[in-house]
């Protein structure tokens, strides 16, 4: 059985293909390549010779998104919900008190700051998913 393996000189595999013949070319993404990148922002004449990633009208402002989130907001933060008054109600009573003392800011234990934060993050989120909907709508993505 010894003498079987000792005498067979090919390998399945690689008795037909002769690897010295051959000029292996191997690449890695360690290496780097000889053909030098090109940085978009240098190329001369694309684009009137200034590169813009976005587009020039990005924000894409619409009065219909901010008129109807604002009334979306207040329509339900005027429901007398909290001790029958309302958020905006509440809101616009808390700066009408600290008002009243001007040069003095309210203190941090005042209800100011918790109507404060509470309307302007309802209507923050009222404006965003607003804009989300409106734009989504618009260009058809659902």
């Amino acid at each position: 059985m010894a003498a079987t393996f000792a005498t067979s000189s090919t390998v399945t595999g690689l008795g037909s293909s002769s690897l010295s013949s051959k000029t292996v070319s191997l690449s890695s993404g360690f290496v780097k390549s000889t053909v030098t990148a090109r940085n978009p922002l240098r190329q001369k004449g694309a684009n009137g010779g200034r590169f813009t990633c976005f587009e020039r009208n990005w924000l894409r402002t619409d009065l219909n998104v901010i008129g109807f989130g604002l009334i979306g907001w207040i329509a339900p933060s005027s429901i007398p919900a909290i001790n029958g008054k309302s958020l905006t109600e509440l809101f616009f009573e808390s700066i009408g008190a600290d008002l009243a003392h001007f040069p003095t800011p309210p203190p941090l234990t005042s209800q100011f700051w918790l109507w404060l934060i509470t309307w302007h993050l309802g209507l923050f989120l009222c404006l965003t998913f607003g804009l989300i909907g409106f734009k989504g709508r618009t260009e058809d993505y659902f």
